[in-house]
C-alpha cells in the first residue's frame, strides 16, 4: 500500500480538503458512548476512561520505562486496556464470540452508511464495495467464528522417550493490547478483518483507522462503538500528529498496512519496547504475458485487476512485461476491455473511482509523463479523475517504474522472452504479488517456482485473496507476517509452549543430576534421541 500521510516530524502532511477539516474541528471533543467504544479524537483522552484509571494500578516497571508516559495523551487509554485485559476477560471462547457477532451486526447493520461512506471517499462502485469491503469482512468474521474453538485448542505435539509420561503441547494465548493502523484504500477492509483476527485471538485492541478517507473514519469512530465492548475496544482518530504519539506507548502487538516508507518508522518505533509486528506494504506486482496466451481474456482479468478502485490496490498488477509481439496482440485487447467494461468516456461510468485526494491525483497523473500513451491519459483535476490508461515505449528508469503507481496506469515493458522476464522482476524489490499469464501451464509454473513475492496468481488478477484458507501478506519490501482466516488468528496469538511433567518417579531422573557419569550421559541422550526415519545402516 502506497502514499499514506507521514507521520509527525517525518514530511509534510497531505493538504486536507475543507470537509475534512470541519470534521476534524467537530471531533475535538471526546465522544462518549455507554455501549460502545471509546472514540479518542484529536489525541484528548475520554474522561470515562480517566475516571477509570484511578482504579487502576500502577507499574513500577511501565514507570522506569516511560517516565513521560503521564504527557502521552494516550496512556491512560493503553494502560485502561491493559488492566482490562489482564483481568482475563477476553479470553474466554463465548466472549471472543459475542464480540465477532457485534462486528458482524455492525457490517449487516449499518452496511447502506459504509456504502455511502465508500462512495464518498474514493467514488467507489457499489460492486466493488460490497465485493472487497463488506463480503470479505463478513466471511472473515463467519470464518472465525465456524472455527474459533477448534484454533483455540491446546495442541498436543510429539514427545521423546524421556517425556513419554508427560503432557506437552501448544497453548494459544493472546498477546495482550494491540495496535491496528489501516489505510484509506480499502479503509472497512483493512481495519476490520484484522480485527477480526484480534479479537479472535483475545485480545484488546485499539484500532486506527485512516485520516484521508474522512467519512469512513468518522463511520468507524461513530457506529463501531455501539457494538463492541469498551472496556476491550478502541477507536482512536487523527492525522499523523496523533499516529506518532500512539506509538509512543507500549503495545505488545503491532499491525499496519500501508507503504513501506511509512512502515520503517512503524518499525522503528516498535523496536523501542521490541514490539513484534506485522508490516502489509506494497510494491510494484508485475504481471507477466506469455505469447501462447488467451489474449482477450487474460486482457479482460488484467484490466478489471488494474482498475478496481481506480488503481488504489496494493495488490494490482502494477505493469505488463512481455514480449514486443505479445504487446502488439495484448494492446487491442486491452482498449477492447476498457471500452466494455467503463464505455467510450470512462469519467461518466458508474464503474470507476477516482483518487483519494489532490496530492495522488498530482503525483499519478505525473506519471503519465512517461513512455507513450497508448490508451487514455486523459485528466480531470477537479473531479480527480484519471482514465484508465495503457503506457507503451516505457523504459526500466523512468519514474512510473521505481514507484508503485496506486492509480490507474498500467505501463508495458517489453523483453525478450520469459527467461529476461524473469530476471527483470528477480532484480527488483520482492512483489507483494507476482501474475502471471499463459495457455501453457508449464510457463505459469515456471514464473512460480523462479520467482519470490507474498502471492501468486495464475491466469487472473486478484482472486487469489477472497479465499480465507490462503495466507494474505508480502515478504521483503512489500511487508512481512500474514493473515486472513485461522492466519489471522495466529497472527494476533502467541503460540507458547508448554510441558507438564509428572511429579513422581524422581528416580527416572536421577540421571540427569550431578555427580555427572559417562554411563548416565548415554542413557539420557538416547532418551532424547530424535531418530531419522528411513535410515539403512551399510554393512
Amino acid at each position: 500500500m502506497l502514499h499514506d500521510v507521514p507521520l509527525a516530524g517525518e514530511g509534510p502532511q497531505n493538504a486536507t480538503s475543507g470537509k475534512q477539516q470541519s470534521v476534524r474541528q467537530k471531533q475535538q471533543e471526546p465522544s462518549h458512548h455507554s455501549d460502545g467504544i471509546q472514540i479518542i479524537p484529536g489525541g484528548q483522552q475520554n474522561t470515562r476512561q480517566q475516571h477509570k484509571l484511578q482504579d487502576v494500578p500502577s507499574h513500577s516497571q511501565d514507570k522506569q520505562e516511560y517516565p513521560f508516559s503521564s504527557m502521552n495523551p494516550y496512556a491512560g487509554l493503553v494502560d485502561c486496556l491493559r488492566a482490562t485485559w489482564l483481568t482475563g476477560k477476553t479470553r474466554p471462547m463465548e466472549y471472543r464470540k459475542e464480540q465477532l457477532e457485534g462486528l458482524s451486526r455492525f457490517v449487516e447493520e449499518r452496511k447502506t452508511d459504509i456504502l455511502h461512506a465508500l462512495h464518498e471517499d474514493l467514488r467507489k462502485p457499489v460492486f466493488e464495495s460490497e465485493l472487497s469491503e463488506i463480503s470479505i469482512v463478513q466471511n472473515e468474521v463467519n470464518n472465525a467464528l465456524n472455527n474459533l474453538s477448534y484454533w483455540m485448542k491446546d495442541e498436543s505435539v510429539s514427545k521423546n522417550m524421556a517425556t513419554t509420561m508427560d503432557c506437552a503441547f501448544i497453548r494459544k494465548d493472546p498477546f495482550g493490547v494491540v495496535l491496528i493502523i489501516s489505510t484509506y484504500n480499502y479503509p472497512i477492509n483493512l481495519s476490520l478483518v484484522p480485527l477480526v483476527g484480534a479479537i479472535a485471538a483475545g485480545n484488546c485492541v485499539i484500532l486506527k483507522p485512516s485520516e484521508l478517507s474522512t467519512c469512513t473514519e468518522r463511520l468507524l469512530a461513530e457506529a463501531l462503538p455501539c457494538y463492541l465492548d469498551p472496556e476491550t475496544f478502541a477507536v482512536v482518530t487523527g492525522g499523523p500528529e496523533e499516529t506518532t504519539k500512539l506509538l509512543e506507548n507500549k503495545f505488545d502487538y503491532i499491525f499496519f498496512t500501508g507503504s513501506p516508507r511509512v512502515g520503517k518508522i512503524i518499525m522503528c518505533a516498535a523496536t523501542q519496547n521490541l514490539t513484534p509486528l506485522t508490516l502489509e506494504l506494497g510494491g510494484k506486482n508485475p504481471c507477466y504475458v506469455d505469447q501462447c496466451c488467451s489474449f482477450q481474456n487474460a486482457a479482460n482479468r488484467i484490466v478489471w485487476g488494474k482498475f478496481f478502485n481506480a488503481g488504489q490496490t496494493c495488490i494490482a498488477p502494477d505493469y505488463v512485461i512481455c514480449t514486443i509481439e505479445t504487446q502488439e496482440r495484448l494492446m487491442p485487447c486491452l482498449r477492447q476491455a476498457i471500452r466494455e467494461f467503463y464505455g467510450c468516456n470512462p469519467r461518466d461510468s458508474p464503474d470507476f473511482g477516482r483518487m483519494i485526494n489532490d496530492k495522488e491525483f498530482q503525483r499519478v497523473r505525473a506519471l503519465l509523463e512517461c513512455g507513450r500513451v497508448a490508451i487514455g491519459g486523459e485528466t480531470d483535476e477537479c473531479d480527480r479523475y484519471i482514465a484508465p490508461t495503457v503506457l507503451a515505449d516505457v523504459k526500466e528508469w523512468e519514474p512510473v517504474m521505481q514507484e508503485e503507481i496506486f492509480g490507474p496506469i498500467l505501463p508495458i515493458i517489453t523483453v525478450d522472452d520469459v527467461h529476461e522476464a524473469i530476471r527483470f522482476i528477480n532484480c527488483r524489490d520482492r512483489p507483494l504479488a507476482v501474475y502471471a499469464f499463459s495457455c501453457n501451464c508449464k510457463v505459469v509454473n515456471h514464473v512460480l517456482a523462479c520467482t519470490s513475492s507474498g502471492g501468486f496468481c495464475g491466469n487472473d488478477t486478484l482472486m487469489h485473496t477472497v479465499l480465507p484458507s490462503l495466507p494474505f501478506g508480502g515478504i521483503g519490501c512489500s511487508g512481512f507476517g500474514k493473515y486472513h482466516g485461522k492466519f489471522s488468528f495466529d497472527t494476533f496469538t502467541h503460540h507458547r509452549g508448554c510441558l507438564s511433567r509428572f511429579i513422581g518417579l524422581e528416580v527416572l531422573n536421577t540421571i540427569r543430576y550431578p555427580p555427572y557419569a559417562e554411563r548416565n550421559l548415554g542413557r539420557l541422550l538416547s532418551a532424547l534421541e530424535v531418530k531419522r526415519k528411513g535410515m539403512c545402516s551399510l554393512m
